[in-house]
């Protein structure tokens, strides 16, 4: 809760609306989540990131904390530094998709791939609640493509 103590109440449910109340990056429903999500820096402020609705996203506590100030990474492929997924200008979309099974993400872009290995989007604890969370029909997200 610390995190969002100096955001207003306004802000943070313009935030949570806009994400639909899913974590910005792996996509988690807060909904059924036992820890509230956080409102995080997309550019953070130590990097010259702004205190505005445009900067800010929802992220479960796990991503925000392997996030943290980062906002590039090593793709794995090809060794080469690339921006990391920003909530802000990318669309989910166009970076991950569900593998068929729906429990893990997989990257279709360089930042995606830096993005699952840097905020560990497939960690173990997540793919065991997606799991679960599928069996009662709350995963995947409605409009997040899966692969074919």
């Amino acid at each position: 809760m610390a995190a969002r103590r100096h955001i207003s109440k306004d802000i943070q449910t313009k935030v949570s609306q806009r994400a639909n109340c899913l974590c910005e990056y792996c996509h988690a429903s807060e909904k059924w989540q036992y820890v509230e999500f956080t409102i995080e820096h997309v550019i953070p402020l130590n990097k010259n990131g702004a205190e505005t609705v445009d900067n800010l996203a929802l992220a479960c506590f796990h991503c925000n904390r392997k996030k943290s100030d980062k906002t590039t990474a090593i793709d794995s492929e090809s060794g080469v530094e690339v921006p990391l997924f920003n909530p802000r200008i990318d669309a989910w979309s166009q970076h991950f998709i569900w593998s068929i099974d729906t429990l893990y993400i997989i990257a279709l872009t360089p930042g995606g791939r830096a993005t699952i290995a840097t905020l560990a989007l497939n960690r173990e604890r997540v793919v065991n609640i997606r799991a679960g969370d599928k069996t009662i029909g709350r995963h995947p997200p409605v409009d997040d493509p899966i692969q074919s």
